[in-house]
Parts: structure tokens; sequence; C-alpha cells
């Protein structure tokens, strides 16, 4: 007499998915309604602590983006959801594919709407790529493989709402509704042979040409192929304005710099090119507004993207929508090598500040970027300090550079986390400002809990330096929001249990950096180095 085989749960098959597509690491900050979901976690499904959803979603995004696949989220009804909302934005904006789930009240009595149910549906607007209640509890688990395939594929993420009580329903009619496997979607936009043909002949006609590089582009065959098309037409390259990533090598010597964010001088800055073609990246993205076009006229504007918000924005005469590195690829063999004007002027890093003189961003930034190993990632959420960084701190290979697309902070603290969670043989520098550290600070807690090693270089000016120079770019004599000079950085990180020094001049600080970034690498411990220095007496976008 045998017995009849035990119906596994929707919980069970639920978990059978997450293994196959590699969704064993869980990035949450539980509540009641997930619960049932964590209890008698399996041992290979691995769970990472973050303190507020926003840092949840910032470490799952980093991750996603170091690796290059979905990472996990796991979110409490409205309380969680709407505290992620902005980091699922930003997310959305970076293209950082998440597998998101959503805890909901019992089914059985969601219609009289109980203590912590959620009205879910759009409470994050436009920003998942695919949003999704399933109809039946037995489709949990072929919901979640299609959010694999739907965060992969949209780059951003995919959300599925799984009331409470699904998890324990019997799945014995799992509907398979998604392909079987991580690999199991093959293919990619690529160009038709005559579309690059007809770039490679607007190139060839160029007298005066140059690039724009995109976060788009910022894959190692990216690199590669816009380094080899760049060099035959011996033009300058520029990267997007306000682009969150590295579209080109930036101590390349074609390298010139980052565009500007305000349309006359982008105008200007591309006065001398008759063509310039924009790789990875919309034409042209910019920050305040001013009338006007974005070039002058006769300048013809093409643009390669595989992303078609980006493509149909554009106002250009020619745009390629399909994978940025193959279709630069195909283009460099049709495009004749021309040797042109001598490469771009390289800037220069300031003197070091005289005794008694005060530390400046300028100051902390160029020392890092003496010491700092070329592979190191750094990430970027210092907005008074951003032309700087920009300016002394190149990208020196891909995923060397990382900043919120969105541009709304909290994202630099927790990401910088996920990307050494992802990547944890790449050395990872956050860059903040003091004002920026503040709205994921807690996420300080998650890195020294876990032991990643990232160094968080705080350039503490006691201020939100940025606004007031806006204030003041508006005519306002003083801001309508105090300084914060009591405020210690470095204080509030001891308190979450993460080691901390404060320097306040430059020979501490560079005695600080000798000593810890020779071991970024393999460090296990993170650092928040918090450095005193001068607001800057003027910003430039």
């Amino acid at each position: 007499m045998t017995t009849a085989a035990r119906t596994r749960t929707v919980k069970e098959q639920t978990f059978d998915v997450l293994r196959q597509y590699d969704l064993t690491t869980l990035f949450s900050n539980p509540g009641s309604t997930e619960v049932g979901f964590l209890a008698d976690l399996p041992a290979d499904i691995s769970f990472v602590l973050g303190l507020h959803e926003g840092s949840v979603v910032g470490m799952a995004s980093g991750s996603a983006l170091a690796t290059g696949r979905p990472a996990l989220v796991l979110l409490h009804t409205t309380a969680g959801y709407g505290n992620a909302v902005s980091a699922l934005a930003t997310a959305r904006a970076n293209r950082a594919p998440l597998v998101v789930i959503v805890g909901q009240q019992d089914r059985r009595h969601l219609p009289h709407e109980p203590f912590l149910a959620g009205r879910l549906d759009g409470l994050a607007g436009e920003y998942p790529v695919w949003q999704h209640t399933p109809a039946r509890a037995q489709d949990v688990p072929g919901a979640v493989a299609r959010a694999w395939h739907e965060a992969q594929e949209g780059r951003g993420p995919a959300v599925v709402v799984v009331p409470m009580d699904d998890w324990f329903t019997e799945a014995d009619d799992v509907a398979q509704a998604a392909p079987r496997g991580p690999v199991a979607v093959r293919g990619g936009r690529t160009a038709s042979d005559d579309a690059v043909a007809t770039l490679a002949a607007l190139l060839t006609a160029a007298d005066s040409p140059c690039l724009v590089a995109g976060a788009g582009n910022d894959t190692a065959d990216g690199w590669e192929a816009l380094v080899t098309l760049a060099e035959l037409l011996d033009c300058p390259v520029y990267q997007e304005p306000f682009g969150a990533r590295a579209g080109f090598p930036q101590d390349h010597r074609l390298f010139a710099g980052h565009l500007p964010a305000v349309r006359p001088a982008l105008r200007e800055v591309l006065a001398p090119y008759d063509t310039v073609l924009t790789v990875g990246a919309a034409a042209f993205r910019q920050y305040t507004y001013a009338p006007g076009e974005f070039t002058e006229p006769g300048t013809r504007v093409a643009v390669i993207t595989d992303d078609p918000e980006e493509a149909h924005r554009s106002p250009a005469e020619l745009v390629l929508l399909a994978e940025p590195a193959d279709t630069v690829r195909r283009l460099a063999p049709l495009v004749p090598a021309i040797p042109r004007s001598s490469a771009p002027h390289r800037p220069t890093a300031p003197e070091p500040p005289v005794p008694g003189e005060p530390l400046r961003a300028a100051h902390v930034l160029a020392a890092l970027a003496e010491r700092l190993d070329p592979k190191a990632v750094v990430v970027e959420e210092t907005p008074s300090s951003r032309p700087d960084l920009h300016r002394l701190l190149p990208a020196r290979a891909p995923l060397g550079f990382l900043s919120a697309a969105m541009g709304g902070l909290g994202f630099a603290m927790p990401a910088a986390i996920g990307v050494r969670h992802g990547a944890p043989d790449r050395p990872v520098v956050a860059v903040l400002g003091d004002g920026s550290s503040l709205y994921s600070i807690q996420a300080l807690w998650s890195a020294a809990h876990y032991g990643i090693g990232v160094l968080f270089v705080v350039l503490a000016n006691g201020r939100y330096a940025i606004m007031d120079r806006l204030s003041e770019r508006e005519g306002s004599a003083a801001p309508a929001w105090p300084a914060f000079t009591e405020l210690s950085v470095s204080t509030l990180a001891r308190g979450l249990g993460c080691p901390a020094e404060r320097v306040e001049d430059h020979t501490a600080l560079l005695s600080v950096l000798d000593k810890v970034l020779p071991t970024l690498a393999d460090r296990r411990e993170p650092l928040v180095l918090e450095v005193a220095v001068e607001a800057d007496a003027h910003y430039s976008s």
C-alpha cells in the first residue's frame, strides 16, 4: 500500500521558482503580512535586512546593477511599498531590474478593508515595469517567474502583490505563466544593415563630429566599441548631462568632459561640431529650463539607444533603436579613419591647502583620485560637489561611476552596499554630502552587520549647500532653511554599529586614505570617513 504524495504549497513552489531564477538573496524589511512567507526560511535563501524600505530597494538596486541580473525585494503592504516608491522610481531610471514581492492582507476579508489592507494597485505610479496581483493563490509562483522576465527585459522593478494566506494554499494546479528559466528568452534589439549604413554615411560626411556617451553604453563591450569609433573619427567624446553611469573611459585622451545641463551652455559647447552622435542616452537630458534648441541650426544629431522612451523623446535626425555596443561595433568598419584636431584639454588637480587653510571638496576628491584603484566603483551623491567629482575623479572601468538617475537623494549609501554585495571583487567608495547621507543613513547598520567593506566619504559642510546656491540664483539674500553645523555623521554612524572617523585637515585625510584605500578590495568592514569641508561659494551644473 502506498501513501499519496503530499500536495505542495504555494510557498514551496515559489521557493522552487526563486532557486530556478537565482533569486536566493532576499532584501527586505519584514512586516506582519510577510511573516508566513519568511517563517522557516530555507537555508539556501539569504536574508538581507534593511532598516528602511528605501535602503532595502537601494541595496537591491546596487546588487542588480553590479550583477546584471534581477535582485529580489520583499515589501510590507502599503507602509513598506509606500516608503519604497521613491527608491523604486530611482531603480526604474537607473535600469535596475528588481523582482518585488509586496505583501497584502488575507484574501478572505479584503472586501472589508481590514487593518493593514493595502490599496496597492498604482501606488508606485508608472515606475514599475510590470505590476500584477494573481487571480488565484496557485498563480503566484508563475507570476514571480514572469516578474523575473519582465524586470530583466524592462530593466526596472516588476511587482507581484501576494495576499498573506496565499503562501499556505495547496498548489496542485500551478500555471507556468512565464518562459522556463532565466535563459529561455533570447534576442535583443538589432539595427538593420541599412540603418547602420545610413548612420555611417552621416558620420562620413561630417567635417567636425563629436560623440556623446550615455549610461546605456556602460558595459565592457560598449566601452570597447565606442573607443574604437572615437579613435577612428579622432573626435571628442562627451558624457551626457547628469549621466547616472559612465559610457566611455573618462581618462581616455579623447574624453572632453560632461555636457552642460542648461541649453545655452549646451549649444555653446556643441557649436563647433556639425554632427553629434549620442550613444546610450537621449538627446539631450537637461536640468533647469532655458529657451531655445539644444544645438545651433545646421547641427545634425543622431542617437543610438535600446531604450524606446529615450529614442522617442530625442529630437534627432536619425535614431537607431538598437543595442549600443553591437551597433557601434558594426558601425566602426564603415567609417574611414580621419585624423583631426589635438586631444581635449585635461583638467588639473587643485593645489593642496596650505596649513590653516580649510579643506574643500576638490582637495578630498583629488586625494581620492591619486590613490583609488582604477577598477573601483565610485557611487556619488554630493550635489554641490558633483562638478568637481566629474572633473577630478574619472571613471576608468565599466561601472566605475554610479549615481541616482532620478536625481532624488537616498540612493548612494544603500546602493554602494548592494554593489559591493553583488560584486565583492570591486572596491567601492561612496562619496556623499552630509545632508544626502541622512536620507538613508540607517543603511550603515546593514553594511556593518553583513560585513560589507565600503568606504563612505562624507563631505560635511553642515548645510544643504546646493540648495543654498540655488536660492542665491533666485535672488534670495538668505535661504529659508537653517544650516545644521551641529550634525555629526560619524557619531550617527557609530550609533548604528559602523566604524567612523572624522578628519578636519589635509594631513589627517591623506593618512586615513593611505591606510584604508590599499585594503579596500579585501575589506570586510565598512568605514565612514566624515571630512569637514568648507562649502564652495558657487556651483555650476
